[in-house]
């Protein structure tokens, strides 16, 4: 499995697994392959329509609302099965 497979798998389980929260806005943020493990941990970001609310109806007007939060989950993805291993959240420090 080269990287573009292995980032197209992981976004495909992304969607598939969290579908009944409708996400939105699947992207890339990382991907990594690890020599000794034989896998990829891909980390794919993802909005939610929670994600997105207006904190006030004059942020909204005003467009001063802060962005969209957005998920972010690991994808492990055994390089040679091409089987998903594991999915876990991402935290990103701020």
């Amino acid at each position: 499995m080269n990287v573009k497979e292995a980032v197209a798998r992981a976004k495909q389980y992304i969607f598939e697994l969290f579908s009944d929260e409708n996400p939105k806005n699947i992207g890339l943020e990382e991907v990594e392959f690890d020599d000794q493990a034989n896998e990829w941990l891909v980390t794919i970001g993802f909005s939610r329509p929670w994600d997105n609310l207006a904190e006030s109806p004059l942020a909204a007007i005003s467009n001063l609302q802060k962005p969209p939060a957005r998920a972010y989950k690991i994808v492990r993805i055994s390089n040679d099965k091409d089987k998903v291993v594991s999915v876990k959240s991402r935290e990103i420090k701020v």
